[in-house]
């Protein structure tokens, strides 16, 4: 994990004058905090020769707004690390929701089984169910209280993956910030 010591200032991390898609792809974290402010271009063709400070001002942010994204990316790089060299993060507020599940439908014990399977627009997407059994080439990774299970034929490509639970106006969810996805549509739903 990056400490204070080990990466100096925080701006040293992520600037303006960076692609989008050199910072996706050496930062993962940054995918959320730019879905956040209204950049959902994390996975199109722009991304590899825009700069942030150029897609930024391409969504009408201020030069104001466009330093306090740039802070919240450097932030959550800091807060995360390389999310690489784990198996799985799972956030607490993640975890406590997924407890939540669980009590409300008798299922104490059982782990969150996540798969990537086909569909959406991209090509591919998660599926999620609670599982309560495990086989021979699962992998159960307990964080923060909860089990996650993955199979094996998947650990490789959520390696790294964060499961965070996120609540909007539109609703709320659990989300997958995934370091292997490649590219994914617009709305965040499906990746390749």
């Amino acid at each position: 994990m990056l400490t204070s010591e080990s990466r100096g200032n925080n701006h040293d991390l992520v600037t303006k004058d960076m692609t989008i898609g050199d910072v996706i792809r050496k930062y993962p974290a940054a995918i959320e905090p730019l879905q956040d402010a209204g950049v959902h271009c994390v996975g199109c063709h722009v991304s590899y020769y825009e700069t942030l400070e150029q897609g930024f001002k391409g969504h009408g942010m201020s030069d104001e707004e466009v330093d306090a994204v740039i802070t919240s990316i450097n932030k959550a790089i800091a807060e995360y690390g390389d999310m690489a060299e784990k198996d799985l993060i799972v956030t607490k507020k993640a975890a406590a929701k997924l407890l939540q599940i669980l009590r409300e439908n008798n299922k104490e014990g059982f782990g969150l089984r996540v798969a990537v399977v086909p569909g959406g627009c991209s090509g591919s997407q998660y599926g999620l169910e609670l599982d309560g059994a495990t086989k021979e080439d699962d992998k159960v990774i307990e964080e923060n209280g909860v089990k996650i299970i993955i199979s094996g034929e998947h650990m490789a490509f959520l390696k790294g993956s964060k499961i965070d639970f996120v609540e909007t106006l539109h609703g709320g969810g659990f989300r997958i910030s995934n370091p292997n996805v490649q590219s994914s549509c617009g709305c965040g739903q499906s990746f390749h």
